[in-house]
């Protein structure tokens, strides 16, 4: 056993010298299995990062234990005639529909209506473009797990008066009130001054869309400006995750009642949850990561070759020493282990060089955008494996080769 551990030490101690010998080829040599490794963990970062900042920014924008009855509201791409049918199909939502699920929802937290449109601002010389007007009943705020740096939201003495008061977005209360107390003051939204009573918090950008440029007012005073046929949402939510999924089948079950659907009727609304959209992400990104893992996974394969390249000349440098080795009574399997070793030496050196490059580089974007790159156990297991398993691949020939030298003809050439 001793003997054993003491020879692996000693070819270790070889291919350690071989490599610092020539350092600038040595290095060379692994800048592609560097770059390959940094770039199969950095594009697993990226994956990772872009799945948690839209299920985090989702999360903001409309809470958690959140579902959706929206007229259309579809996983999946739709065929024209399937689109056909379901504007065929599907009722446009009143504020009926809302009061219908709010008394009857017995496992419902909150229910809440929503309806929407966009218009421009103007206020002091300033002016916004395509700011979202929402018109919304007092329960939103607890749905949608709303957060205010000013102020508060309506109440339901103000949604039951058509009260004309907005609770404004970061982006309004920055463009209209820069440096000042927005709260108490009015702006005018499709000419109708309305007093602002909030501030929402700042939720940020999804996709590079601010998710700030918005206003909420009543829903009764939104019936007013911008008339009361409009379609609309219906939000709710439940006590807990636990039971989510039994409440949305009451609330399935109490729609399809409202609109006298029977048996096999097809829904004629959608029901969306915020867990949904959280798979649909994780099924986008999924597919991502399996077209471009492999292709990064290449630049791996393209630095096994160069140590192949650069472990064939060794073997050619050193034939004298292999020579000697053989000469003294070096077994074949002793040179063999000898390269192999060195090879993945060079490939394990590489791969924790990689390694620190792209928690160098993520660390880099983490500071200089808000897409947090995460580095998984994952792709950093993957990338040191196939890096790894590369390095001893690359070196079989180059080994095998050394081992089958000749110790005359090897000691020969020198």
């Amino acid at each position: 056993m001793k003997q054993f551990i003491w020879f692996y030490l000693d070819v270790t101690a070889l291919a350690l010298q071989s490599i610092f010998a020539h350092k600038l080829r040595s290095f060379l040599t692994l800048l592609g299995i560097i770059i390959g490794v940094a770039s199969v963990v950095m594009v697993g970062a990226s994956i990772n990062g872009f799945n948690s900042y839209v299920t985090t920014t989702i999360s903001k924008m409309l809470g958690v234990n959140h579902f959706v009855i929206d007229r259309f509201a579809h996983r999946g791409a739709l065929t024209e005639e399937q689109q056909e049918a379901m504007t065929r199909r599907n009722k446009e939502l009143r504020i009926a529909d809302y009061e219908w699920l709010r008394e009857r929802c017995r496992s419902c937290a909150e229910v809440a209506a929503q309806a929407s449109t966009s218009i421009d601002l103007k206020h002091s010389g300033r002016e916004t473009f395509s700011t979202r007007i929402a018109g919304v009943t007092a329960g939103m705020a607890l749905i949608e797990d709303k957060n205010f740096s000013d102020g508060r939201f309506f109440t339901a003495s103000e949604i039951d008066s058509g009260a004309y008061v907005c609770v404004i977005g970061a982006e309004l209360k920055d463009k209209f009130f820069d440096n000042q107390d927005p709260i108490g003051k009015t702006i005018k939204i499709n000419n109708a001054p309305m007093t602002v009573i909030g501030v929402e918090a700042k939720r940020g950008a999804l996709f590079g869309r601010s998710m700030d440029n918005h206003a909420y007012i009543p829903l009764t005073t939104f019936g007013k400006l911008f008339g009361r046929r409009q379609s609309m949402q219906i939000h709710g939510k439940t006590h807990n995750q636990e039971t989510f999924e039994s409440t949305i089948e009451e609330v399935r079950m109490i729609m399809r009642n409202r609109h006298k659907l029977i048996g096999k009727d097809e829904d004629d609304f959608g029901l969306v949850n915020t867990g949904e959209l959280k798979e649909d992400v994780d099924s986008f990104t999924g597919t991502i990561a399996l077209v471009v893992t492999p292709i990064t996974l290449l630049s791996l394969i393209v630095g096994g070759i160069v140590i192949m390249n650069i472990m064939l000349v060794t073997v050619t440098e050193r034939t004298f020493e292999i020579g000697i080795r053989k000469a003294v009574g070096a077994k074949h399997i002793q040179i063999l282990v000898q390269f192999l070793i060195e090879s993945s030496l060079l490939s394990t050196i590489g791969g924790t060089l990689g390694l620190l490059l792209s928690a160098v580089l993520s660390w880099v974007v983490s500071l200089a955008t808000p897409f947090p790159l995460t580095i998984t156990i994952g792709y950093v297991l993957l990338s040191l494996l196939v890096s790894g398993g590369i390095g001893i691949i690359a070196g079989i020939y180059p080994a095998i080769k050394a081992s089958r030298l000749d110790p005359v003809v090897a000691l020969g050439k020198n």
